[in-house]
């Protein structure tokens, strides 16, 4: 059996290359961090509350995926380019990453996944805590077959996997724009102020934005004639009503919020290194406002908030969100 190339031995992948890995299959993790990549050779790849598995991990400047090999892109956006220009034209590519990055779109890759589970992985280690349970979606771009067909066979086993459910769908597009709405809302927000997602919805001034942001997304995207998937309890367009009666969408914030406390945002910390993938989630959403003629004052001001505390590589604090309570 040929090994799976993962390649981002983040929270997701570290999650997903652990449940092949469990299952039988041979995983090669690829990280750019060479304390992460000794780490994993010495120690292996683990989950919080499983026993770590011993897999071979390669530092990614020395990383060449092999003729036809399966690589899962579990990266970051930012990085696709470093990443698209070692592969071969016979490698299947599966990414599973948040955003929409052009130069993706174009590779022509056939399958693709997102994940609604949240998994935080340490800094220099292939440890990953999975911090909110969820789902991996994974199936075809564009509707491009049927469901029986929507996943390759070297990801059949990931259906035994205990850690995630897999749900297999015919196109993945309307998951991915779900979530993108969700994301597009969450991470700017609590990575600017420095703070865990469950504060967006315990402070009254952070709620208030947060709202108000994912009501736009979702303004956005219904504009633009997109279908949505659903992503976790309720179908987007069940949120945006309860998000329109303040008293339910207050109710409900008290009740999700001690699930949310100790996650954390894709976007967190990243704001200090000097790049995040503001632009995959909300410059994406404002280029499809203005292609529809869509009002989105708040993701032009989360944007232009982001952009500006990444260049100067701000200190996230709450105080950002004055900016954005002013907009």
């Amino acid at each position: 059996m040929e090994a799976i190339q993962v390649v981002g031995a983040g929270g997701i992948g570290c999650a997903v290359g652990y449940a092949l890995k469990a299952a039988g299959v041979p995983v090669i993790f690829v990280d750019a961090n060479p304390r992460k990549i000794k780490a994993g050779q010495r120690d292996g790849v683990e989950v919080v509350g499983h026993a770590p598995l011993t897999a071979e991990f390669r530092l990614f400047a020395h990383w060449q995926p092999p003729p036809g090999a399966t690589v899962l892109q579990c990266t970051k956006c930012y990085d696709n380019a470093a990443v698209l220009s070692k592969l071969r034209s016979d490698v299947t590519l599966i990414p599973i990453q948040n955003g929409f990055d052009p130069s993706l779109a174009e590779q022509g890759h056939e399958f693709e996944g997102i994940a609604s589970f949240v998994s935080e992985c340490a800094p220099d280690r292939p440890r990953t805590r999975i911090t909110r349970e969820g789902d991996l979606h994974l199936g075809r771009l564009h509707a491009r077959g049927p469901v029986a067909r929507a996943l390759p066979a070297a990801l059949a086993p990931l259906w035994t996997a205990t850690l995630f459910r897999v749900v297999p769908v015919a196109d993945i597009e309307p998951f991915k724009y779900a979530k993108l709405m969700y994301n597009a809302a969450i991470s700017p927000l609590a990575a600017a102020a420095g703070i865990d997602n469950g504060q967006l919805l315990s402070a009254p001034s952070a709620r208030r934005l947060f709202f108000g942001l994912l009501q736009e997304n979702h303004r956005i995207l219904s504009a633009a004639g997109v279908k949505l998937g659903r992503i976790g309890p309720f179908h987007p367009r069940t949120v945006a009503w309860i998000l329109g009666r303040k008293w339910l969408a207050d109710g409900m914030a008290k009740a999700f919020e001690p699930s949310l406390r100790g996650t954390y945002c894709s976007m967190a910390g990243e704001i200090e290194k000097g790049r995040t993938e503001i632009d995959n989630y909300n410059g994406y959403l404002i280029r499809l406002a203005v292609r529809t003629g869509t009002p989105c004052p708040l993701n032009r001001a989360v944007y232009d908030l982001v952009t500006r505390m990444t260049v100067e590589c701000v200190r996230p604090s709450p105080e950002a969100w004055q900016r954005l309570t002013a907009a």
